[in-house]
């Protein structure tokens, strides 16, 4: 078994590492200079024809990448699933609002992780063994730092940020009690986050992928018993949560242990050197991944205009499109080692190959999503136990936001492209204006000035997609010309 993983990863940098060592044939082993290899991944064609070894490469690290992402948010959404049945639709309203808490704390995870995962994967493709060394081990320890942080900070401030998110009455009391557990573990939500991505950089996306299939069962069973059976209610979801990301944790640590990456936590910490940088590029996809907490605007926008009921309608439309988006940010996260390996070793036709893959394959599963989302539009409510007076109104609003995916597909992979070359204004300036954009146009321009309501509220996120969409291609495009 470690032999057949030995020989995947020496095919795998001969593959990936073609034209920079053709570069350097002269004698110099040295990488090229930082700038040189930016410019070179700036520039050049929009599209190159892959070769053979790179559609393989390409669709071993991303195939199970989606796959977990996607299980990573069914998460969440096998919660709503049981919550759903057993408590209402109050107890769907309150796992929404509560929602951005735990995004939070996976958000930071995924950051470091990230960024972790992006210097090493540069380190690799500069065959810099004493870098790569230092990245893995200041994001190990600064995974452990934020379990920390984080969970003192979440359990502080929990009651107050979700009444700022709307939460009152019942509703608030309900939230509380999911919460209150998902803080108190919140770090086997951040070493599960974290580590995946770490695991990938070392050839473990599929024992990724199967972290996260274990987690999502032990998830849905313990769901079962604990809500269903022993009827412990928004307490039992969580609890089952915490679980299950506690179970994915495991196969990340034997993965990491296996291949002896785990000896890089005796490096020594770095807080003002190699911590800020994987902050300064875990900015990127920490924003992607709080990206879903568009669910506060939303949720404040519903409320507005269409009172409890549309806030239990968008909960339900978010569970759903939120498996959407994982797969298509699985696509674009999951080629990353392999852009960001190019990348430092300066093989500038594997990164336009890749990208090119990337947009070609998201923009597929963006259309089998749409289609599939719409054709189950009036039977998906049904799994989430809302009443049936609701469930025409969830149905109508999925045949919206089905609209929103296509460019949703060329967004993620504008971006996670823009941060895995460590094009960071770009990847900042994409996700980062998202919940700007969003909040003008659901709060403000279509509900109020065009006075469209709350059907204003609902067409915002395909018009807000679709303009930064055409924003992420242009940036593109715009590298392609003038590279920097």
């Amino acid at each position: 078994m470690l032999g057949g993983a030995q020989r995947y990863m020496q095919n795998n940098n001969r593959s990936i590492n073609s034209c920079a060592s053709a570069a350097h044939k002269k004698g110099s082993s040295a990488p090229a200079p930082a700038d040189v290899r930016r410019s070179h991944t700036a520039g050049g064609d929009l599209q190159a024809a892959p070769s053979r070894d790179t559609r393989r490469l390409f669709f071993q690290n991303v195939l199970p990448a989606m796959l977990a992402f996607a299980f990573s948010g069914v998460y969440a959404i096998v919660d709503g699933l049981f919550i759903g049945q057993n408590v209402g639709d109050i107890g769907l309203a309150a796992i929404n609002v509560a929602y951005p808490i735990t995004a939070f704390i996976q958000a930071v995870g995924t950051g470091v992780g990230m960024g972790g995962a992006i210097w090493v994967s540069t380190a690799m493709g500069q065959k810099d063994t004493a870098a790569q060394r230092r990245y893995l081990g200041g994001a190990l320890q600064l995974l452990l730092v934020c379990c920390a942080a984080v969970t003192a900070l979440t359990s502080l401030l929990a009651v107050p940020l979700l009444q700022m998110f709307g939460a009152s009455g019942s509703m608030l009391a309900l939230a509380q009690q999911y919460i209150r557990v998902i803080a108190l573990g919140a770090s086997f939500q951040l070493l599960a986050t974290g580590m995946v991505p770490l695991c990938r950089c070392f050839n473990g996306a599929g024992v990724a992928m199967g972290a996260m299939i274990a987690g999502f069962l032990t998830n849905t069973v313990l769901d079962w018993l604990f809500v269903s059976v022993y009827s412990w209610g928004m307490t039992g979801a969580a609890v089952a949560t915490v679980l299950g990301q506690g179970v994915t944790v495991l196969p990340c640590l034997w993965h990491l242990a296996r291949k002896k990456a785990l000896k890089a936590l005796a490096v020594r910490p770095q807080p003002g050197a190699v911590w800020l940088r994987l902050g300064h590029v875990g900015l990127s996809p920490f924003g992607l991944t709080m990206s879903p907490n568009i669910v506060i605007i939303m949720n404040r926008a519903a409320l507005h205009y269409g009172g409890s009921e549309a806030v239990a309608c968008y909960a339900v439309v978010s569970y759903v499109a939120c498996v959407v988006q994982l797969l298509l940010q699985g696509i674009g996260d999951g080629c990353q080692p392999l852009i960001s390996r190019s990348s430092g070793a300066g093989d500038h036709h594997s990164v336009v190959s890749l990208r090119g893959m990337a947009y070609c394959f998201s923009c597929l599963v963006a259309v089998l999503g749409a289609l599939a989302v719409f054709l189950l539009r009036r039977q998906l409510p049904a799994l989430f136990g809302v009443s049936g007076g609701l469930a025409p109104q969830v149905a109508s609003v999925l045949s919206v936001f089905c609209l929103g995916f296509l460019p949703m597909a060329l967004l993620r992979v504008s971006t996670s492209y823009f941060y895995a070359v460590q094009q960071n204004r770009s990847a900042y300036l994409l996700i980062y204006s998202e919940p700007v954009l969003l909040a003008l146009l659901a709060g403000l321009l279509l509900p109020g000035l065009l006075g469209l309501g709350l059907t204003g509220v609902w067409w915002s996120i395909p018009a807000e997609q679709l303009l930064l969409a055409a924003l992420g291609l242009w940036l593109v495009y715009r590298r392609q010309i003038t590279p920097s």
